[in-house]
């Protein structure tokens, strides 16, 4: 296949665009706009590769995203472009309205265009997957789980943006036909994330020795997925899922954020005696602004019609994480020495 990725230089669309091209042998265009959050260096594997062209534009620009579909044609696109970081939302939400509603409609605009010049079995063969988050179902209690009928309840910038995202994926496919899919899952980890993030963030101030900020009581639970975990979901979306339906992904591995700081410090101690115990720097913060208390997602629709499952398992995995952090310092040295230093983000009050 010829698959159009959007995002593809970021977190979890480089493991999808690897996974797309070494391990399921299909051709992609990624479009990326590579603001701080992207990084091509995680793409070096297919620096070579003919089967893949990464291409340096933004979502937002309408005439070039009507040009690369007309150039490229493809049998698919998968749109993951987005602002993602619930922090960066509460102090600068206008860019998060931009990219993921404004991009989403001219991505489903271009993708429509296109599809209504396909014929015959390309025309029905044609899909657009949308990648979006567990966020915009707001917060559960102590029980309960997120589906596919859940309702819709953000309660951020950013969920709120992926939500009317989500909702105007669903109208082009009821009002023009257009063949949408639509994902949410819950949070990734793994390898080449950006190191805002709860995971990264806490693995690298633990090698520099640095405090491990953790928000309020720390027990805001979340659901984790292994970022190529989440790459084989959105593929088997892709290839098995139906038109107009919704799947969400989740890892079935609920934590309590304290819970995985204390895991990744007990890893560090094993790698970095000297420095035990890791724990000693772990320091409560001011909770985030409307920070949902828990997610939790119920991925039996997925498993049952299409046959996918977590294989990670968890703390194998996170440990896996931390040593890939640890052997891979140029992937994250210049960001920890350029645009992201670790700061505390989204302090806008509520």
């Amino acid at each position: 296949m010829k698959i159009l990725v959007t995002g593809g230089a970021g977190f979890i669309g480089s493991a999808l665009v690897l996974h797309l091209v070494n391990d399921l042998g299909h051709e992609v265009l990624n479009v990326d706009a590579l603001t701080y959050a992207a990084n091509p260096t995680s793409l070096a594997l297919l620096q070579n590769d003919p089967r893949h062209r990464l291409v340096e534009a933004d979502i937002c620009d309408a005439p070039r995203m009507q040009a690369l579909m007309s150039e490229y044609k493809p049998d698919a696109v998968m749109h993951l472009a987005a602002e993602s970081h619930v922090d960066r939302s509460i102090s600068g939400p206008g860019a998060f309205v931009r990219t993921n509603v404004v991009g989403t409609q001219i991505m489903l605009d271009a993708a429509r265009s296109h599809w209504d010049q396909l014929k015959g079995a390309a025309k029905d063969a044609f899909r657009f997957v949308h990648i979006s988050t567990d966020e915009v179902f707001g917060s559960l209690g102590p029980t309960g789980s997120f589906n596919e009928e859940t309702r819709y309840d953000p309660r951020s910038p950013y969920s709120a943006s992926k939500a009317g995202s989500d909702h105007l994926v669903r109208a082009w496919g009821e009002t023009y036909g257009l063949p949408i899919l639509i994902s949410n899952c819950s949070n990734n980890y793994g390898p080449r994330q950006f190191p805002e993030k709860l995971i990264p963030l806490m693995i690298l101030n633990a090698f520099e020795g640095k405090p491990l900020p953790v928000y309020g009581d720390g027990l805001n639970v979340r659901d984790w997925l292994h970022v190529n975990d989440h790459a084989r979901a959105l593929t088997s979306i892709l290839s098995k899922g139906q038109p107009g339906e919704t799947y969400v992904v989740g890892g079935r591995a609920e934590k309590t954020n304290i819970t995985i700081v204390k895991t990744i410090c007990a890893i560090c101690d094993e790698l970095f005696p000297h420095n035990a115990p890791h724990e000693k720097l772990i320091t409560y913060v001011a909770d985030r602004p409307g920070h949902d208390r828990r997610y939790a997602i119920d991925p039996a629709k997925i498993e049952r019609a299409l046959g996918w499952t977590p294989q990670a398992q968890f703390e194998t995995a996170l440990r896996d994480t931390v040593l890939w952090y640890r052997d891979n310092e140029s992937w994250w040295r210049p960001i920890r020495e350029g645009v992201y230093r670790g700061e505390r983000l989204g302090l806008a009050k509520a």
